[in-house]
């Protein structure tokens, strides 16, 4: 007798949803392990130093040996009350805001050069190489060019005196804050046009020239192409000047100090504030007053970013 020999039909493949479904519960399996050490580090080294900085605030502690006695709002009462803090924080603001104001007018200006111009690559990598100088070899360099002494004068005052003007003490308690924002508009512009550029290298080059084929100025074409196509690379950058103009330190530290100690309190930053109380240079380390000009300066950086963010908020224009 045949043997009949029923044919197996195949299995139907799985729908798509249930492939999708199956590939989502994988990738959900991986995110923790991939996280969890990433977490782990911003906790340890972010969150929890941050949270103990706020709680050491509100304490006296010397730093070692005793242990931190809670004293209220003290901290903040006595550094809004001290001078050397009044002008820490005056300097601070002037870096952020007019270091920030002549930083991008002239990395717009080179930007809007750089653009047509033959071998602009080249000009790019030299602007921007005081990047990559350390802040204290950099503010040893402009400490010899705006030095200031009888019979060995720097750079700038042999300069002056050529031109047949009078010297000038560039780094006297009253001139140090506008030479070091000046250091920092030129230090710092490298940096931002690098940024900029990048962000009209990717703007079509057809937008320009039908710009140029209606008789549009230089300015007009900034104005109605280069900004607003650049508009949320500017934003970034502009979080990004605002981050590192409220740390500077190194820069201030070595181009105005004596190089024994911190520059004169004219020429304080927030980070030189908090540097002089934590070390205690001039007397006992205080780690309380300390932590709360770095919870002053944490709320600065937040204010001023968020309204930073706010401020050039505007809908992405698609090209």
């Amino acid at each position: 007798m045949a043997t009949v020999t029923t044919p197996v039909t195949p299995a139907p493949p799985p729908p798509r949803a249930a492939k999708a479904g199956a590939h989502l519960s994988r990738k959900k399996r991986l995110f923790w392990p991939f996280a969890a050490p990433a977490l782990v580090l911003y906790l340890a080294f972010l969150v929890l130093p941050t949270i103990a900085t706020v709680v050491l605030s509100f304490t006296s502690w010397a730093g070692a040996g005793d242990t931190p006695e809670p004293n209220g709002v003290t901290n903040y009462t006595q550094m809004w009350a001290s001078d050397s803090f009044q002008y820490a924080f005056r300097n601070t603001l002037i870096y952020v805001f007019l270091g920030g104001i002549g930083t991008f007018a002239l990395a717009f200006l080179f930007t809007m050069v750089l653009r047509d111009m033959k071998g602009g690559k080249i000009v790019r990598a030299i602007l921007f190489f005081p990047n990559i100088v350390a802040p204290v070899a950099l503010g040893m360099f402009l400490g010899f060019v705006f030095k200031y002494q009888p019979g060995k004068q720097g750079l700038a005052n042999y300069v002056l005196e050529s031109l047949g003007a009078d010297a000038a003490k560039f780094l006297a308690p009253s001139n140090v804050t506008g030479v070091v924002t000046a250091s920092l508009i030129w230090a710092s512009s490298g940096f931002y046009i690098t940024i900029l550029m990048a962000a009209v290298d990717r703007i079509p080059p057809y937008l320009y020239e039908d710009a140029e084929l209606g008789g549009a100025s230089p300015w007009q074409k900034f104005k109605n192409i280069t900004l607003p196509m650049t508009w949320d690379v500017v934003g970034v950058a502009g979080v990004l000047w605002t981050i590192n103009a409220l740390k500077i330190f190194e820069l201030v530290f070595v181009l105005a100090g004596p190089g024994t100690y911190a520059p004169p309190n004219e020429a304080w930053t927030l980070g030189i504030y908090v540097f002089d109380r934590t070390f205690g240079s001039n007397g006992t380390p205080d780690f309380g007053a300390a932590c709360a000009c770095a919870v002053a300066m944490i709320a600065l950086v937040s204010v001023l970013v968020v309204l930073l963010r706010r401020l050039m908020r505007r809908d992405a224009i698609q090209f």
